[in-house]
């Protein structure tokens, strides 16, 4: 059986607390890499909106939450070590963002062959732990959403 592409449009879904901590979770296939959840769109109708609540279904188990979509969105370029994933010549992805906010105790339950643990931090402290650029730069727009301190 001949695995399909993935489309080059995704989700990047900011968990967040009322207070401002943000939920991080740790890549299985590497370690040291924190990140929000992320995840494309399964069909090119699929709704960004059901898209990311089956990504954080599938990656943290949770279910509930407000979901807001943030009106933002990002065009990169694909790491050349996950391009394999996409149609030859596919180089850039388009992610649209979203924050979950979900209640304090909120359980996470990881799928361990995605990741392997996860933390919450507040939300300038999990910026500074991402390694990607851009959901650094979407955790940091968390206080427009909030009545938090701007970032400095």
């Amino acid at each position: 059986m001949t695995r399909a592409h993935k489309i080059p449009v995704s989700v990047l879904v900011v968990i967040h607390q009322p207070d401002g901590q943000v939920l991080l979770i740790e890549r299985a296939d590497k370690a040291g890499y924190w990140q929000s959840v992320t995840g494309s769109v399964d069909t090119e109708d699929e709704p960004l909106d059901r898209t990311a609540r089956r990504e954080v279904e599938e990656e943290t188990g949770i279910t509930g939450g407000t979901l807001h979509d943030w009106q933002l969105s990002n065009v990169y370029e694909i790491y050349p070590v996950w391009r394999h994933r996409y149609a030859p010549g596919v180089t850039h992805n388009t992610e649209h963002v979203f924050g979950l906010t979900v209640p304090p105790g909120t359980p996470v339950r990881l799928s361990p062959r995605e990741h392997t643990r996860h933390a919450w931090l507040p939300w300038r402290e999990a910026a500074d732990r991402c390694f990607s650029p851009s959901n650094a730069e979407a955790i940091l727009q968390l206080p427009r959403f909030l009545t938090l301190p701007p970032a400095t």
